[in-house]
């Protein structure tokens, strides 16, 4: 998940796996897999580099996770 401001100054988060496009029209506009449209106050980049983010925790965990029950069973 991420966290993305509206144009009204009111937070939320997306699920970043779910981002299908960014795109600057010139307002940032987050169109996810269902269709739904989300205007937002933060430009294409910071998204990107909060997706970026999100990823790498995921990934990072999931490897954590998974060679820790390799150790274990030995």
């Amino acid at each position: 998940m991420i966290q993305v401001t509206r144009i009204n100054n009111t937070q939320f988060v997306i699920n970043a796996d779910w981002i299908e496009t960014v795109e600057s029209t010139p307002d940032t506009v987050i169109t996810l897999t269902n269709g739904k449209k989300f205007v937002v106050a933060e430009k294409i980049e910071e998204i990107i580099d909060r997706v970026i983010e999100y990823k790498q925790k995921v990934f990072y965990l999931n490897r954590r996770i998974n060679t820790s029950s390799i150790n274990d069973d030995k």
